[in-house]
């Protein structure tokens, strides 16, 4: 199946994209333990430090005094005409025990991240006492590049999802000037699409080492799997950097 089929698809090893890894690894970990963000960051009991727009990478990916950003998943972007500037890579990083109870989350949205892995779609963010969703940061694409070797909680994509989502909202936004997109509440007809997503595509865990690199659909539900027992990861927790630039037109993302 082709990614425009399943809304993810996954690179191997490439030297170029493990010596960029490598030395974004070396930044990154001393930025995770840095204590100003941890107030931020640092959610579900201390579990997951979310690290959003960490790096201090270039619009082409480059960090400080590090490699450019190459290889076959950069190469798939250029070729399928998604590359737009970069925006400055997330850190996502999961500690032993993911997910924790915390006071930031009901009970139920534990219950939610815990057995459904936190399955979202990017930029429909819940805000506001009723957590209400808007098409406040429509991405291009997910990019992710880990950082270092961990088995635990893997990158979760419903297969065939982002077609789901596309038919949802554009049957829900034809009559909206893609200016207007933002304005609109799109809740329910966000939650009755990743509904029909849980019964109807297949769950994928992609598993992925330094080096290897994987692209997610723009429209794809997808998420965090628990830590498990018997999961490893080094001593600075599974650390995996992603890519989510927004895209320069709003009108693209149901495109």
């Amino acid at each position: 199946m082709s990614f425009a089929a399943k809304g993810w698809v996954k690179f191997d090893r490439d030297e170029g994209t493990a010596a960029w890894a490598a030395h974004a690894r070396k930044i990154a970990v001393p930025l995770t333990k840095d204590p100003r963000f941890a107030g931020d960051w640092l959610r579900c009991g201390g579990t997951w430090f979310v690290g959003v727009n960490l790096l201090p990478n270039d619009g082409q990916g480059r960090l400080p005094d590090g490699p450019p950003l190459a290889g076959p998943a950069i190469d798939f972007l250029r070729a399928e005409g998604l590359m737009t500037p970069f925006d400055s890579a997330q850190v996502s990083v999961i500690y032993e025990g993911y997910p924790k109870p915390s006071d930031a989350e009901t009970p139920a949205a534990f219950r939610f991240r815990r057995d459904r892995d936190a399955a979202h779609v990017d930029g429909l963010k819940a805000t506001g006492v009723d957590k209400r969703r808007h098409v406040d940061e429509p991405h291009g694409f997910v990019l992710g590049l880990p950082l270092n070797e961990a088995s635990a909680s893997p990158m979760v994509v419903w297969e065939g999802s982002h077609e789901i989502m596309r038919e949802a909202f554009t049957a829900r936004l034809q009559d909206v000037p893609p200016q207007d997109w933002a304005a609109q509440d799109v809740t329910e007809t966000y939650q009755a699409a990743r509904k029909q997503c849980f019964e109807t595509c297949k769950r994928i865990e992609i598993s992925a080492l330094p080096g290897e690199a994987y692209v997610i659909h723009r429209l794809a539900l997808h998420g965090v799997a628990p830590w498990r027992d018997g999961d490893t990861a080094p001593p600075e927790g599974r650390m995996i950097a992603y890519f989510r630039p927004e895209l320069e037109d709003i009108a693209d993302w149901l495109a």
